[in-house]
C-alpha cells in the first residue's frame, strides 16, 4: 500500500491493494475504522464516522474510514454503468472534512472480491491495520458473497480483542437514509431533497471544456463540462453555485442535451453570475441547490434567450435566500 499525505500533514491517504506483499505504512495502524463505501456520504454514513472519530478520541487513537474502489458493482457488473454520487477524490474530501484522521481506499480487485469473511477480518483488520476497534452501519455486509454479517463481525472483534459498534438506522421524516433514496431523489430533479439526504448539497466536479460557444453569443457564456455518462441526474434547468479558486458563485446551469441545438451529446453549462475570465481548463466544482425547468425546445432563438434571461433571475433569486455552503476543500 502506498500513503499519499494531502496537504494537511494530519491526514493520512493510504490506498492499495491486500495481496501478500501489501504492507501498512502511515500512522493509521491501531485505529479505529469506519468501514463502508461511504458512496456519497450522506447523513447516515456520517453517523458511523462520527461513532468512529468519538470512540477514537476515547482510546486516544486515530480514527480513519476504509472504503472500496472501484465501486463494487463496477468490478462484479462492469458492463453495467453505475450512477455515481460522487468519483473516488470527491468521496476522500467529503471524508477529509468530516474531520477523520485518515482514509484508506482498497483497490476492490479479485483478492479482495475473494477473500471470505474471516479472511477479511485476518488480512484486513487485523494483519494489515491491527485495529482497535471498528465501526458499521447496520446493513453493513462483506467478504466472498457478502456473507459477513454484523453478528458474525462483533463475534469475531470479542474473539481478536478489538471493538465493534454497530450504529443503527439513520432516519430522516420517517425514512432511512441511504445512496440509493439519494440518487432517486437526483433522478428526478429533486435536489433540495436529496441535500436534506445528504446534509450538503450534491456536486459534481469537472474541468471546463471547450463547446460551440453559443452560450457567448447568445449573451450567456457558460462553462461547459461533460460529467460521467452514468450520471443520471434529471435533464434540466438548475440554480447553483460554482467554486472557482476557493471563491463561490451564484449561476444557474443546464444539463442534458440543449434541445434546441442536439448535438445527442449530455453536457452540463453553467452560466457564473459577475464572472469574467476565461476558464477553459479549470477545475470546478458545481453545486445543484434547487430545480427550475426540464429542457424545453423553444420556437426561437429569442424566445430561448428570453427565457435564460428568465431562468437567471430566477436562480438568483432562489440562491439569495439559500445560505452558501462552501465545498470541502481540494486534496492538492
Amino acid at each position: 500500500m502506498n500513503v499519499h499525505p494531502t496537504s494537511a500533514p494530519s491526514f493520512t491517504i493510504v490506498r492499495g491493494g491486500v495481496g501478500p506483499r501489501a504492507r501498512l505504512r502511515g500512522s493509521l495502524e491501531g485505529g479505529v475504522l469506519a468501514l463502508g463505501n461511504f458512496e456519497g456520504v450522506h447523513r447516515g454514513h456520517r453517523a458511523v464516522i462520527d461513532a468512529a472519530i468519538g470512540r477514537a478520541r476515547q482510546q486516544r487513537r486515530p480514527a480513519a474510514a476504509l472504503t472500496f474502489e472501484p465501486h463494487p458493482r463496477s468490478y462484479f457488473d462492469p458492463g453495467s454503468p453505475v450512477f455515481r454520487l460522487g468519483d473516488a477524490e470527491t468521496k476522500i474530501r467529503l471524508l477529509k472534512a468530516s474531520g477523520l484522521d485518515g482514509v484508506i481506499v482498497l483497490d476492490f480487485d479479485a483478492a479482495l472480491a475473494g477473500l471470505d469473511p474471516a479472511g477479511f477480518v485476518e488480512r484486513i483488520l487485523v494483519e494489515l491495520f491491527a485495529v482497535s476497534g471498528v465501526v458499521i452501519g447496520y446493513d453493513f455486509h462483506f467478504g466472498q458473497g457478502r456473507g459477513g454479517t454484523p453478528d458474525f463481525l462483533v463475534a469475531e472483534g470479542a474473539r481478536r480483542g478489538f471493538s465493534v459498534t454497530v450504529v443503527p438506522p439513520f432516519i430522516e421524516h420517517g425514512r432511512r437514509v441511504s445512496s440509493g433514496l439519494v440518487r432517486a431523489a437526483l433522478q428526478q430533479g429533486d435536489v433540495e431533497d436529496a441535500a436534506d439526504l445528504l446534509g450538503y448539497p450534491w456536486f459534481v466536479t469537472g474541468e471546463v471544456v471547450h463547446g460551440d460557444k453559443r452560450g457567448r453569443e447568445l449573451g450567456f457564456p457558460t462553462a461547459n463540462i461533460r460529467l460521467d455518462p452514468a450520471c443520471a441526474l434529471r435533464h434540466g434547468v438548475y440554480a447553483v453555485r460554482v467554486g472557482h479558486q476557493g471563491k463561490l458563485y451564484d449561476g444557474v446551469a443546464n444539463f442534458g442535451r440543449r434541445p434546441m441545438f442536439d448535438t445527442g451529446a449530455v453536457l452540463l453549462e453553467a452560466f457564473l453570475s459577475g464572472f469574467d475570465g476565461d476558464l477553459y481548463g479549470a477545475t470546478l466544482d458545481v453545486a445543484f441547490v434547487d430545480w427550475i425547468r426540464p429542457e424545453t425546445k423553444f420556437d426561437s432563438v429569442a424566445e430561448l434567450v428570453r427565457r435564460m434571461a428568465d431562468d437567471s433571475r430566477h436562480a438568483a433569486a432562489l440562491l439569495a435566500r439559500t445560505p452558501p455552503v462552501p465545498f470541502p476543500p481540494p486534496l492538492g
